[in-house]
């Protein structure tokens, strides 16, 4: 089992960036892929990106793909999502998730495919 702590979040200006970080409990964090999740009020949550238990693979959505990075630091227990070039579209609750027993090189984007979720961390980008 794995606990998942989001922080990072923040109010920004449009073009601004922010990193979002997951600390993750549990000894076996290196085994679990990852992924970054955001809901927007009214709206279904989203996928944004994945990572694979390796870093190998990784996979982003379309709507973030040259402007966010995601990346892990196993020996720290933690995923980051660096965004840059941030939009008032960004503007979300976003989640971390994780799941155990991945293939080393798969990046779901199916928040189904994970079973581990934070409590999500604010994310506002002003125009």
């Amino acid at each position: 089992q794995v606990q998942l702590v989001e922080s990072g979040g923040g109010l920004v200006q449009a073009g601004g960036s922010l990193r979002l970080s997951c600390a993750a409990s549990g000894s076996t964090f290196s085994r679990y892929g990852m992924g970054w999740f955001r809901q927007a009020p009214g709206k279904e949550r989203e996928f944004v990106a994945a990572i694979s238990w390796s870093a190998s693979n990784t996979a982003y959505a379309d709507s973030v793909k040259g402007r966010f990075t995601i990346s892990r630091d196993n020996t720290r227990n933690t995923v980051f999502l660096q965004m840059s070039s941030l939009k008032p579209e960004d503007t979300a609750v976003y989640y971390c998730a994780a799941r155990y027993g991945f293939a080393s090189n798969y990046a779901p984007s199916n928040g189904r495919e994970y079973n581990y979720w934070g409590q999500g961390t604010q994310v506002t980008v002003s125009s």
